[in-house]
């Protein structure tokens, strides 16, 4: 992986155009090739990125990464603070709460809680930035991504808002939807799930284990 901190302006042109004006950033390449652009303010977010298959050529003072559509980033670099590489070695993957991977396993067998129709294609859909939890379809044949957990707080809803993004540029699988699966999901998660277009979900642990509740629920 390659940090570079850099004063830098950053224009791309594709299916839009937009302009970074300059300022200080952290240029991030990693391994597989991808090329993000960060500032210190938005979390995890990157303000630009281009994920692989895509190239970097470097020149003095400008940096132009482009993937095989043609669309292009020209990072603009007016002064370099810092500038290193780092080994990470290979990734071992998320080890999930043993609770939280029982849901997945068990919403997968019982796909249909997501409604009538829909079919499992797989568990741990793997992407760029991480495996997606499940990918289905639903009875229409369209795509959904589904993104499980315990508690399911604005964390969870944003880590499923960046796979939706990743899996909507591939056309073999767009237009893909996401549901939002936990066994409590918070209101602003919910809020914020809604207001992206993800449905919300709430498991019932037990239920799916195919342990009848006492309880009276509504969902």
């Amino acid at each position: 992986m390659r940090l570079v901190i850099a004063r830098c302006q950053v224009d791309y042109a594709g299916r839009l155009t937009a302009h970074l004006p300059m300022a200080n950033r952290l240029l991030l390449v990693k391994a597989d090739g991808s090329v993000s652009v960060h500032s210190d303010d938005r979390a995890y977010k990157p303000l630009n990125w281009m994920t692989p298959p895509c190239w970097l050529i470097e020149e003095p003072g400008m940096w132009v990464v482009q993937n095989k559509a043609g669309e292009k980033i020209a990072i603009t670099i007016e002064e370099i603070h810092h500038d290193s590489r780092h080994e990470l070695g290979a990734e071992p993957g998320l080890i999930k709460d043993g609770v939280e991977a029982h849901l997945q396993e068990l919403l997968a067998e019982h796909i249909t809680t997501l409604g009538d129709g829909y079919t499992l294609v797989r568990r741990e859909y793997p992407t760029a930035i991480g495996p997606v939890d499940i990918l289905c379809r639903d009875a229409a044949g369209s795509s959904v991504a589904v993104e499980i957990k315990r508690r399911g707080d604005i964390d969870g809803v944003e880590q499923l808002t960046r796979y939706l993004e990743l899996l909507n540029r591939d056309p073999l699988l767009s237009p893909v939807t996401g549901v939002f699966a936990a066994q409590l999901i918070r209101p602003q998660a919910k809020v914020l799930a809604e207001d992206r277009g993800i449905r919300c979900v709430t498991l019932d642990y037990d239920t799916l284990r195919g342990i009848e509740s006492d309880e009276f629920r509504l969902f």
